[in-house]
């Protein structure tokens, strides 16, 4: 059975780059650095975050943003979508009302990763039963 993530992994060719950009992202310093990966731990449940060295993918890179999208629980989608584009990602999917309590958005960040950003009531009603 799936528990949880453990960990995401955006590639990069600019490791420096992706890390001083997620840096300002999350607004937190990474905590692990070994040549070739850098991981941030980020969120309500610290989750981990990581980037890696584009040399060490599973698999070949493509032309243009592909894959799956993770979404992260943020409280105001529109503003964290405008705050990531001027930070210099690029929009891909904007803010979509999906469903009462459920609203998404998606940009490409610099270096070639998706990341979606969502508000989500069933997040925020688990987070609360946690802390009761």
């Amino acid at each position: 059975m799936l528990r949880g993530l453990a960990n995401i992994s955006f590639f990069a060719d600019d490791l420096d780059a992706a890390k001083s950009w997620y840096t300002e992202v999350f607004g937190v310093e990474a905590y692990f650095n070994v040549p070739g990966y850098v991981e941030f731990r980020v969120g309500d449940y610290q989750h981990e975050f990581g980037l890696v060295h584009k040399s060490y993918a599973p698999y070949d890179a493509v032309a243009g943003p592909s894959g799956s999208i993770t979404y992260w629980h943020v409280d105001d989608v529109q503003a964290e979508f405008d705050r990531l584009l001027s930070l210099g990602a690029k929009e891909l999917d904007g803010v979509r009302e999906r469903g009462e309590g459920f609203v998404t958005a998606s940009v490409v960040d610099p270096f070639g990763n998706i990341l979606g950003i969502m508000y989500n009531q069933h997040y925020l009603d688990i987070l609360a039963a946690k802390q009761s």
